[in-house]
Formats: structure tokens, sequence, C-alpha cells
């Protein structure tokens, strides 16, 4: 309950405007005081992804099942940095699998690539959560077209051009 309170503080800090919820540039700034820096798009596939009642700005609950997988996320990331402040493929892929991502070869490469910011073959931690928020959102897309849960599914062009619209980071 204690930390229902504390995030409830955070919230009402960020909620500038008293609204009752906050959108992407105000979540942005929160989290760049905290120094995870996030492109806008990013952010926004947050808020998208726990958008329960689509209005396109995220309430406290929305905010709080948030806070729950960014926790899991940094949790994974912790546990495997050495007090280094990265991780390496190796390390991403292990953090991965205990948040019980399992990607292939190709796929795990393509997504570590995309998201090493300074190209040296290591991941921040705002560049691990990024990732995590793809995948993530891509496994929620994915699962809504995967009606007979079999791995697989089959799109006409309309729905690929509305699963590219709503992956883009």
């Amino acid at each position: 309950m204690e930390n229902t309170a504390i995030l409830r503080e955070w919230f009402d800090r960020v909620d500038s405007d008293k609204t009752g919820s906050i959108v992407a540039t105000q979540l942005k700034s929160a989290f760049a005081v905290g120094n995870l820096h996030f492109p806008t798009s990013v952010v926004q596939q947050m808020i998208r992804m726990y958008d329960f009642d689509r209005n396109g700005t995220m309430s406290f609950d929305e905010f709080v099942e948030l806070n729950k997988f960014l926790l899991k996320v940094q949790q994974a990331f912790s546990d495997l940095e050495r007090g280094r402040g990265f991780l390496v493929p190796d390390e991403v892929y292990k953090a991965l699998v205990k948040l019980e991502f399992s990607l292939d070869s190709p796929a795990f490469y393509t997504v570590c690539e995309s998201f090493d910011q300074t190209r040296c073959g290591k991941l921040r931690l705002d560049d691990f959560i990024s990732l995590c928020i793809f995948v993530q959102s891509s496994r929620n897309l994915f699962n809504s077209f995967d009606t007979s849960k079999q791995g697989r599914v089959t799109l006409d062009l309309n729905q690929f051009i509305y699963c590219t619209a709503n992956c883009r980071i």
C-alpha cells in the first residue's frame, strides 16, 4: 500500500495540469528527471500499451500497470548488469528469457541492434526498457491476431498496415 501512495504522489507531480491523466510529454519529462531518456515514440508506445480506455492518455491506474512492467524489466536488467550500467547481447538474451520473451537468433540480434543507441554492443537501462516495450507491444499485437493461439497469423494488407502503424517506435 505504501508503494501505491508513493506512486500516487509521483503521478500527481507529473500531472502538472491536474487533469487526472498524463500525456507522453509529461511522462517523458518525468523519466528524464530519473536519468532515463526515451524517444517520444517509445513513451507514446508505453502509453498505448497501458491505455486501457483508449483515450490517448495515462490514468493513475494505467500508470500503476506500466510501473509493474517497468519494475520487472528493471529487475531483470539489474540482475545481470553487475554494476557496469549496461548489458551485452548474451546478457540481454538472458534478461529477456527471465521476462518470458523467447526470440530466435535473427529476431533477437535485429532488436538488439535496433535499440543499441551507441552502436557499441552494449544496452543501457533505457535502451533495454525501449527494447522490452517494443517486444511486449509486438507480442500484444501479435496475440490479438493469433486467435487460435497457434503461434502463427495470416494478415491481409490492411491488417499488416494496422500492425506496422501500431508497432512503430
